[in-house]
């Protein structure tokens, strides 16, 4: 992928705005630019917008041209996925009901559908004209369709379809995973193939302990597709792969998360989410896209279910996907480590990205095989090094050292680490070979055993600053070409082949710099590493950027220039930005005081509850949700009217184990849980009038050992019945604040 002539490395997020209130798009998409993120991808659901045949609907949460436009705002280019069928788990996969129950023919070139189809892409393009790449808009790219994968001839009319319309973008792209056979570039309209992985499946069926096509993501391999994931047997693994051979890898459903089903309740982890991505680049991504970026609330309970005639039963308004940004904007951890990838990939992008990944060694199946790939120029390169998998990890890896040469595409022989060191089991890595620094006479770092973080001019652009990342539990190495002057911490000494070796007994931290020649190298450990950001300073004008080091999550105001937004559930923030002329940090306190924990509502109950009779149903038999909840525990929660003020956003959290828990405010159904092991977060910001006159009640409905819903093993010992462990209110305040 090249842009501007220039090779491109792009990172996108998927982030539904019609599950999310218009109020929010602003500071969601903010921390999305914050995470690193260039592009974010959406769907537009039909049944969203076209809810009565003719009766299209595009203002509030459904403005499609005002979310791509303040997207724009924030310096974020746009995916517009167009559907007609979507799914992103919405009932009918985003068809309206109406069109179902038309008897027409869906999904195929059958004339009235296709009519059909004309009026809603028409609708669609309307709202982005002037918004496209061609116009000088952020909209880069179009996806037709999702995951149909044996109907070519019908990929390529919808992609006529909305070029009859108008829309002119230079990317059009289709899902390519489940042998899906695309159209070709001689016939006309090519769409290039966009791929996927996860680390785990709601969709899988219960009793198998992993999905099996989830362990292939966490070893480096060519092969770019899902063939295990129940598309039609008959289309070979050769037809799609061979169609790919010629476009780059480029990836749109990488796991943010995972959405959890009334059957199976994965738990996939911040770590198996950074883990997964990492992979993805060393085996040969040019295209980081995740799915989902950001969670949200499906509007009207539309989500998936066995009652639609679907495979599944999902909660009908929770969408969290335990996303990096969850469904209510809350910012996990993944959200750091991801954005430790992207600010490398910022930084370097533009030569990693043609960079070819040769797979080393590493055996699916055996725990005690390293898995490690190159991805090189030839001269320079990335070594990738992973003793990590879900489920339990690879065994470590002790007195590692690899010895890389013509094999990987190297030109000139390098070991890597020079020392030999121990590599801990759990631990996915990438570290930089012969890089150069600071300039065509600058010195070469022929190998670290740190990750790159990030490199900027700094000194008014005299020097150059390296950020590297020191990974838990690995001795920092840092080997230079030949022996030139360096100052500040590391103990040094010279190789055999005249090179210069700097090793840490401990990390130096932000404020101390190693010194070499016109080049400064800031190490920094996993903690101070998830907490910075590189994020826009308009009022330096252009493309002027900061290093913001934060202990709440933090992004750019791309209403005020010099504004930074802090959102803080605590009282008080650390805030430091780091000041590129004078080469040190200048520290702020942000003072945040109706932030915090504001009530513990309820705690330590174990009510009694019975289970309803179990059910099945849908198209493969799977356990349905129940539906008799007259057996369920009810408790009341109480919401203290002083902390009702019109400020922050204010949530609840309930720390419990069961089965479904529903969450009423008189009777109107606001959540619909289905326990797996992660709190229960829901948004009382829209509800502070009501939460005035009536409790938010809770139904809960108990856990069984012998249901045969599948939760993952981490939370599997849980005691029969339910238990409330803790129930508390939170106040997350937003800050705009102007540091010096």
């Amino acid at each position: 992928m090249s842009r501007d002539g220039e090779p491109w490395f792009p990172v996108t997020g998927e982030i539904h705005f019609s599950r999310i209130a218009p109020e929010h798009w602003s500071d969601v998409l903010g921390l999305a630019r914050s995470g690193g993120l260039t592009s974010v991808a959406s769907y537009v659901f039909w049944r969203h917008h076209e809810p009565r045949p003719g009766g299209f609907d595009w203002t509030g949460a459904r403005d499609l041209r005002r979310f791509v436009r303040l997207a724009a705002a924030h310096g974020l280019d746009v995916v517009v996925r167009l559907g007609p069928w979507s799914h992103g788990e919405m009932r009918h996969g985003g068809f309206p009901d109406w069109l179902v129950d038309s008897g027409i023919p869906l999904r195929q070139d059958h004339p009235e559908y296709l009519r059909l189809v004309r009026r809603l892409y028409g609708q669609i393009i309307a709202q982005l004209e002037g918004l496209t790449h061609d116009d000088g808009g952020p909209v880069i790219a179009a996806q037709i369709e999702n995951e149909l994968a044996d109907q070519p001839e019908h990929l390529a009319t919808l992609r006529g379809i909305a070029e009859e319309h108008g829309l002119r973008v230079p990317l059009w792209t289709a899902t390519g995973w489940g042998r899906t056979l695309l159209p070709r570039r001689d016939q006309g309209l090519p769409l290039l193939p966009v791929c996927s992985g996860y680390a785990d499946g709601f969709w899988a069926d219960s009793s198998v302990e992993q999905p099996p096509f989830a362990a292939a993501h966490f070893h480096y391999e060519e092969v770019r597709d899902d063939l295990d994931d129940g598309q039609p047997s008959e289309i070979q693994p050769s037809a799609v792969l061979a169609s790919a051979a010629d476009a780059p890898f480029i990836t749109c459903e990488l796991g943010g998360g995972m959405h959890v089903a009334y059957h199976r309740r994965p738990l996939v982890t911040a770590e198996d989410v950074a883990a997964l991505a990492l992979a993805t680049v060393g085996s040969g991504s040019v295209w980081q896209g995740y799915y989902m970026y950001a969670g949200g609330s499906t509007p009207d309970g539309d989500q998936e279910s066995q009652e639609a005639g679907q495979p599944q039963d999902v909660p009908r308004i929770s969408y969290d996907f335990g996303a990096p940004l969850g469904e209510h904007a809350t910012v996990r951890a993944h959200h750091g480590m991801l954005r430790r990838q992207h600010l490398w990939l910022a930084a370097e992008g533009s030569r990693l990205a043609p960079m070819r990944s040769t797979v080393g060694s590493g055996v699916a199946d055996d725990p005690r095989s390293l898995r490690w790939a190159v991805r090189t120029d030839g001269e320079s390169g990335w070594l990738f090094l992973s003793t990590y998998r879900p489920h339990g990890h690879l065994d470590p890896q002790p007195q590692l050292q690899l010895h890389l040469g013509a094999r990987e595409g190297l030109r000139r022989p390098q070991t890597v680490p020079a020392r030999p060191i121990d590599l801990p089991a759990g631990v996915s890595t990438v570290w930089p070979v012969n890089l150069p620094l600071g300039g065509p006479e600058g010195p070469v770092l022929r190998c670290a055993t740190a990750e790159v973080l990030t490199r900027r001019r700094i000194e008014g652009g005299s020097a150059e600053l390296l950020v590297l990342t020191a990974r838990a539990g690995v001795a920092v190495q840092l080997l230079l070409a030949g022996e030139p002057e360096i100052t500040g911490p590391g103990r040094r000494s010279v190789t055999s082949t005249g090179d210069t070796l700097l090793e840490f007994s401990a990390v130096p931290g932000p404020e101390d710099l190693v010194r070499c020649g016109e080049v400064r190298i800031m190490i920094l450990d996993e903690t101070d590493a998830d907490r910075l950001a590189v994020l826009p300073d308009r009022q330096a004008g252009g493309t002027a950027d900061r290093m913001v080091l934060s202990s709440a999550p933090v992004h750019a105001d791309p209403a005020s220039p010099a504004g930074l937004v802090v959102h803080s559930e605590d009282p008080e923030v650390e805030l430091a930005v780091f000041d590129d002329v004078a080469a040190r940090w200048w520290r702020h306190r942000v003072h945040a005081p109706r932030a915090g924990v504001l009530a513990v509502l309820a705690q330590d109950m174990t009510p009694p509850a019975t289970c309803p009779p179990q059910r099945t149903g849908g198209p493969e038999g799977r356990l349905a949700a129940p539906e008799d909840f007259s057996g369920a525990a009810v408790v009341e929660l109480d919401v203290p009217a002083e902390h009702l003020a019109e400020d922050g956003r204010l949530l609840v959290r309930v720390d419990w184990t069961g089965d479904v828990g529903r969450a009423w405010i008189g009777d109107r159904l606001v959540s619909e849980h289905y326990w797996h092991g992660r709190v229960w977060e829901l948004e009382m910001t829209a509800w502070r009038e009501e939460l005035r006159a009536a409790p938010l009640v809770l139904e809960l409905l108990p856990w069984s050992a012998e249901s045969g819903v599948w939760v993952h093993p981490s939370v599997r010992p849980v005691r029969t019945g339910v238990h409330l462990r803790r129930a508390w209110l939170v106040r997350r305040a937003r800050h705009l604040v102007a540091p010096c």
